[in-house]
């Protein structure tokens, strides 16, 4: 964590925004759980990958050997965002939905009939569907629902659902549609007294906090980069020993020497894989920007100080949205009413009474400010709460880069749009 004797800044917002080319624009970006704008340091290295090294890895040539390098720069990067113990944990491709039905492919053919899953009611469709569809080979799913009045996952529920038979929770961090910040090592250790795994989905959850698989003790961490202000790419950390054990995914003569490969049918992407140094560059510039003289030794702790100065700032940016909120009384603000950073992101959802949730973003578009409507993939929570009648829910979804003067903005308009 920072260090506690240091005086913690307010954010500059005009160095933050200065990092990202599209705010130059006049849009307001407030979809941004559905995709954040990317960092100009990201696309420097990705170009730099492309215009100076884009060639294939392993060669005996020199820039072979610094395309390697750089890719390798690139896990390494990834592996201390995500305070992996060894890079060889981290598994990069596509999307998160396509590395999640690796893992439940790979990770089931060392399970037998009736062995048992928990996903919940909560999760992205990524983290449910590859899970539910082993129940053709025999594994039997339970699901924890989320408690229909605190909507929340309670973990007095999950304890009914745990057995011997368990081999993994599937659970989100944050949901993408409640914004509430799980309790995950509360979760893990549950799952680990029973012998079981935790998968996580943390989405939802990467944009606005440093994640910490060690301090969890999480088996399995995915997310979406094009989400944490990069490109159209994912991870999937697991914990080596449950690679090894793993069958693989990609040629027969592809073992356990050569993890993470072993994954990554085809090969990781170069530049993508290289732009993630950019994502790094720029927390720790952002740590040294705030702090200068006492920023914080050590990359990983320039990476705390970094998504401290975020966390605060976003905290202050949901507190203005939800104090307007909860002024109206046909609104239902959807999971945590309160702002505290400890329990949600500023991904902040609402309901109102007797409204199509569609009607309320098409009459903001005109102000050009990005919201948006629906379930966002957590179709089985929106049908379970009977809100897919009214189009789901209205979603505001903020990140560090927003600016307190942008919420008012957006109240401006929905005072218009409420009334």
């Amino acid at each position: 964590m920072p260090d506690s004797t240091v005086s913690a800044p307010s954010l500059h917002l005009d160095y933050v925004r200065q990092q990202f080319p599209a705010l130059a624009g006049d849009w307001i970006f407030m979809d941004n759980a559905g995709g954040s704008q990317i960092l100009q340091p990201v696309v420097d290295r990705l170009t730099e990958f492309l215009l100076t090294s884009n060639v294939q890895l392993g060669a005996s040539y020199d820039i072979s050997q610094q395309a390697t390098l750089r890719v390798q720069q690139g896990a390494q990067a990834i592996a201390t965002l995500m305070h992996a113990a060894d890079p060889a944990e981290v598994v990069m491709g596509g999307s998160t939905s396509l590395l999640l039905r690796i893992l439940a492919r790979c990770l089931s053919q060392t399970w037998q009939p009736g062995d048992e899953v928990i996903v919940t009611n909560s999760d992205h469709e990524a983290n449910i569907g590859c899970w539910m569809e082993l129940e053709t080979q025999g594994i039997v799913v339970k699901v924890w629902r989320v408690d229909l009045h605190s909507l929340s996952l309670e973990l007095a529920d999950l304890d009914a659902l745990l057995s011997s038979r368990t081999k993994l929770v599937a659970v989100t961090h944050t949901s993408n549609l409640l914004g509430t910040i799980n309790p995950i090592r509360q979760i893990a250790d549950r799952a680990h007294a029973y012998g079981a795994m935790i998968c996580v989905d943390g989405v939802a959850y990467a944009p606005h906090r440093l994640v910490d698989v060690q301090a969890m003790d999480i088996d399995f961490y995915v997310y979406s980069f094009y989400k944490v202000y990069g490109p159209h790419y994912a991870v999937l950390y697991g914990k080596r020993h449950h690679w090894e054990l793993m069958p693989g995914w990609n040629h027969f003569f592809i073992g356990n020497e050569s993890l993470p490969y072993k994954f990554q049918p085809g090969n990781v992407n170069f530049e993508l894989s290289y732009s993630m140094v950019g994502l790094c560059d720029y927390l720790q510039g952002l740590a040294a920007h705030h702090y200068g003289s006492e920023m914080a030794s050590g990359l990983r702790s320039q990476l705390e100080q970094a998504f401290d100065l975020i966390s605060r700032h976003e905290e202050a940016l949901s507190d203005r949205l939800l104090r307007y909120l909860r002024t109206k009384p046909q609104v239902q603000i959807v999971g945590h009413q309160e702002s505290d950073r400890t329990q949600r992101v500023p991904t902040i959802s609402f309901r109102v009474t007797g409204v199509h949730s569609s009607t309320i973003p098409l009459q903001v578009d005109p102000h050009h400010i990005g919201i948006r409507y629906g379930d966002f993939y957590a179709r089985r929570l929106v049908d379970d709460l009977g809100w897919a009648a009214q189009g789901g829910v209205v979603r505001v979804s903020m990140v560090h880069y927003n600016t307190l003067a942008e919420v008012d903005r957006l109240i401006e308009v929905l005072e218009q749009v409420l009334g």
